[in-house]
């Protein structure tokens, strides 16, 4: 059984720009969350169904860009298989703020960040 995309992220040293750009650009509804530091959850508005996204400030230098957020139902064992596979993990498993699950990042064999929700 394959794992679904469930969400996506940019991120930009300039969050303020970011948002006003793909706000404007795309006509999304970027709602900031004051105790989420800058963070904001996009709404596409589209009349389909739609895979959710956020946009927010860059927690360290070179971390800047989109990635997407597969779904899995266990973390560690897929940060394991990553490695097996000729990846590396970036973030280690990390709870979300107001029960929005666990996410962690690794990095592909080219070196492009890829998250992981749970």
């Amino acid at each position: 059984m394959g794992r679904p995309v469930a969400m996506f992220e940019i991120v930009s040293a300039q969050p303020a720009r970011a948002k006003e750009f793909y706000a404007g650009l795309f006509e999304w509804s970027v709602d900031e969350d004051p105790d989420w530091g800058g963070y904001a959850l996009v709404d596409t508005a589209a009349d389909e169904p739609t895979i959710p996204g956020g946009i927010g400030p860059s927690m360290e230098d070179g971390d800047t860009g989109v990635k997407i957020y597969v779904r899995v139902d266990d973390l560690p064992t897929y940060l394991e298989r990553a490695e097996r596979l000729g990846g590396r993990r970036l973030v280690e498993p990390t709870e979300l703020p107001g029960g929005f699950g666990t996410f962690a990042v690794l990095a592909d064999p080219d070196g492009n960040p890829v998250g992981l929700w749970a």
